[in-house]
């Protein structure tokens, strides 16, 4: 990158300054990750100083039965077919109370687009697993989910968030959002939830007081300018409704363990290859520059491996996510190495590892409890990046 256009850069953050699309493929063309990454860190410690938070969630997934067949998904799978499976409401119950150890705080539900499941069988089982675990938050439900709702029920979107809200839903999830841009989501997405629904339920969602998060899925088939294209048009909606709470890039993932039954569910893999532990700290660096509305920006440690975690929070990241323990959508896919769980007691070591204060939070992000962070005394003890 020309010294001037870097030294121009350096001053609109420091200055507060809101960069343009232009600036954001300037910083993905730029090859020094350490001046990216120091600039995001510069601003996620402006915005959360050496805290990094985390919650204790698990994660539920009451179907994978669903009509869509996204190129890169290797959860969905048809009715009939070889471990499709669909949980009655008392099982989903019965496993959430299963959960229910270590504080748990948040139930993390997103399921497949089932075709013959009733819409009154979703907000009975957030009745039911609000009363079987009252003082776990609820996030639940895409907003490809909602919009598939709209289409059994009849029911407007406005009608079924007050329905699932009164159910006990706390969030949506921000799921479903892939890469806004129809040059690439023509090709990757099999379902009818483009930006303009996608944008309308959350901006819905958000008029009736439920904070969302947003994803980004990245390293496919789509280039730096998409990424920028997706993270704007997040930044124009969360003008309008400061709703979004937390900015989560999600790494796209090969399949491995779909070939076992004969069956590549993800297409993609044979077009592109995973996005490298480089190509996911520059992405979380420049969405943290140029998101400069949404508070966090979660690095979800289960697509991207703990030590690539670790140092996402060097690069603009301040959130580890939780303990998850099962993410059946990304561990039905790779073979990648990531554990199924980490309990609070890992997440403290990993956060206070990478020279961060750990800071339990809950949905809403209102802090549960504050933790020591690394020890001074120790001659190794790490610190965060110097700003």
């Amino acid at each position: 990158m020309d010294v001037g256009l870097k030294r121009e850069l350096e001053e609109k953050v420091r200055s507060g300054e809101r960069l343009t699309r232009e600036d954001g493929i300037a910083l993905y063309e730029s090859d020094d990750l350490a001046w990216l990454g120091g600039l995001a860190h510069e601003v996620r410690t402006r915005k959360n100083g050496d805290v990094v938070h985390f919650n204790v969630n698990r994660h539920l997934n009451m179907t994978n039965v669903c009509t869509a067949s996204c190129a890169y998904c290797s959860f969905q799978r048809k009715p009939g077919e070889k471990d499709a499976y669909t949980m009655r409401i008392e099982e989903a119950v019965k496993l959430a109370r299963s959960m229910e150890s270590e504080n748990l705080t948040e139930l993390h539900i997103v399921n497949g687009l089932h075709p013959n499941l009733p819409w009154r069988y979703y907000p009975r089982s957030l009745r039911e697993l609000k009363a079987a675990l009252p003082d776990v938050s609820l996030k639940a439900f895409t907003a490809t989910e909602i919009h598939h709702f709209e289409t059994i029920s009849g029911l407007s979107a406005s009608e079924i968030l007050d329905e699932l809200i009164d159910a006990g839903l706390e969030s949506l999830t921000g799921g479903g959002a892939e890469i806004f841009d129809w040059e690439v989501r023509q090709h990757i997405v099999d379902h009818r939830t483009h930006w303009e629904d996608w944008s309308r339920i959350h901006r819905l969602a958000h008029e009736k007081g439920l904070k969302t998060p947003c994803t980004m899925l990245y390293g496919h088939i789509e280039e730096p300018r998409h990424r920028v294209d997706h993270v704007l048009r997040l930044r124009e909606l969360q003008d309008e409704t400061n709703g979004f709470q937390v900015f989560i890039p999600l790494r796209y993932q090969h399949d491995f363990v779909d070939m076992k039954d004969g069956k590549v569910r993800n297409t993609l893999q044979a077009r592109t290859q995973m996005a490298t532990g480089a190509e996911a700290l520059k992405t979380f660096a420049v969405s943290r520059l140029l998101f400069d509305n949404v508070p966090h920006v979660k690095v979800f440690w289960v697509m991207h491996g703990v030590q690539t975690a670790q140092l996402a929070l060097q690069h603009g990241a301040d959130d580890m996510d939780g303990s998850v323990v099962e993410y059946k959508i990304t561990h039905d896919a790779d073979n990648y190495g990531t554990p199924n769980k980490l309990t609070r007691e890992d997440l403290l070591d990993l956060i206070r590892d990478a020279g961060f204060r750990p800071v339990e939070r809950n949905t809403r992000y209102e802090i549960i409890r504050e933790y020591d962070g690394p020890d001074p005394a120790r001659r190794d003890s790490p610190q965060p990046m110097r700003v």
